[in-house]
């Protein structure tokens, strides 16, 4: 099956928890004019989706697909991507402190697009998913990050020509890349992400964006946020797993209060 199908669009129309923006336009990163719109959602697909033959994962619309007609057309200003994950799916992500899944749990309010009462219990509850591991995630997804900046293979990953024209490098790339590591430190020391970044970093962030900075200031600043990474994860009060058992306890009575209902 599609992740775009019309079967898996009716379920997460009817069945979402949570949706929120997960992008740069949360993270106060975005530039205006130029950075399309991300969003996530969380949705309980129906039990015979979970007992059947048939499953559901996830569902995907691009509406620079929808646009264009063509496949993998690049999402510009004004577009939409947008991912809503089935339930368990999302959850067995956040448990391996997957950065940019645990983002529903941290966006504001006013980032909300939809909530039901399920959604607010889960939000209320982030403490089950995050811990020490989380650090390790996003410690492994800077230090790669980083490493593809000093050997020059970011394009490989992120194909961006215009940016490094302008600016000599993948700006967007490397401010994606520091931000990953600002909230990686904020997450061990508080257990929480605040959205959108807090300043002096989001001020820099998006100095950096609009190439204030230079490559090496970003790398130097990468090269710092994963060493207090590192001491982090050996040194937080988070715990050092998060807390599989009350987390499946919670997923299990999710999906029975969903269906009963």
């Amino acid at each position: 099956m599609k992740h775009d199908s019309e079967e898996f669009a009716e379920i997460a129309r009817r069945t979402t928890i949570l949706r929120t923006q997960v992008g740069s336009g949360v993270h106060g990163t975005a530039i205006e004019g130029t950075d399309d719109r991300d969003e996530m959602g969380l949705c309980v697909e129906p039990p015979e989706y979970v007992v059947g033959l048939r499953r559901f994962e996830q569902y995907i619309r691009r509406t620079a697909e929808e646009r264009t007609g063509v496949v993998n057309t690049p999402s510009g200003p004004g577009d939409l991507d947008l991912v809503v994950y089935s339930l368990r799916k999302w959850l067995r992500l956040a448990l391996q402190g997957n950065p940019t899944v645990l983002i529903p749990l941290f966006a504001p309010e006013h980032e909300v697009v939809t909530i039901t009462d399920l959604g607010r219990d889960l939000r209320a509850n982030a403490d089950m998913v995050v811990s020490r591991r989380a650090g390790e995630r996003f410690r492994g997804y800077l230090h790669s990050q980083r490493r593809r900046m000093v050997d020059g293979t970011v394009a490989a990953r992120v194909n961006r020509p215009g940016v490094v024209a302008r600016y000599g490098f993948d700006v967007k790339y490397a401010a994606h890349m520091v931000r990953l590591g600002v909230q990686g430190v904020e997450l061990l020391e508080t257990g929480r992400i605040t959205l959108p970044v807090p300043e002096p970093w989001l001020t820099w962030i998006r100095d950096l964006r609009q190439g204030r900075h230079t490559a090496e200031e970003a790398l130097d600043a990468a090269e710092g946020l994963e060493a207090r990474l590192v001491e982090l994860i050996g040194s937080s009060d988070l715990p050092p797993e998060p807390d599989h058992r009350r987390a499946d306890r919670w997923l299990v009575r999710a999906y029975e209060s969903v269906w009963a209902a």
